[in-house]
């Protein structure tokens, strides 16, 4: 099997679960899941950074980590931005 095939399909089942949550949970709890899931991944790649950097992490792990929080806040930045743009569509409607 192809990897990106595996990864995608992947990928497609966490999003529909996602989506899922979104129309079951509500979407106040959605976001307070997400922005939990967010910090943690966060916490994740400062609590590796800092292993690293007294010598107590795998450099396999850090960079791991690091790319974790890297796409989380990539995530975070495109969503805010989606949400701005969406924001000033309302904004110019007609009244």
């Amino acid at each position: 099997m192809d990897i990106r095939s595996l990864s995608a399909s992947q990928n497609y089942a966490r999003a529909k679960d996602a989506a899922g949550a979104l129309a079951g949970a509500g979407l106040a709890a959605a976001v307070s899941d997400t922005a939990r899931d967010f910090a943690a991944t966060l916490r994740a790649g400062e609590e590796a950074a800092i292993a690293a950097m007294t010598g107590d992490a795998d450099p396999h792990a850090l960079v791991q980590a690091l790319t974790q929080t890297e796409l989380a806040v990539e995530t975070a930045v495109t969503v805010r931005n989606k949400v701005v743009e969406a924001y000033q569509e309302i904004l110019r409607m007609p009244v």
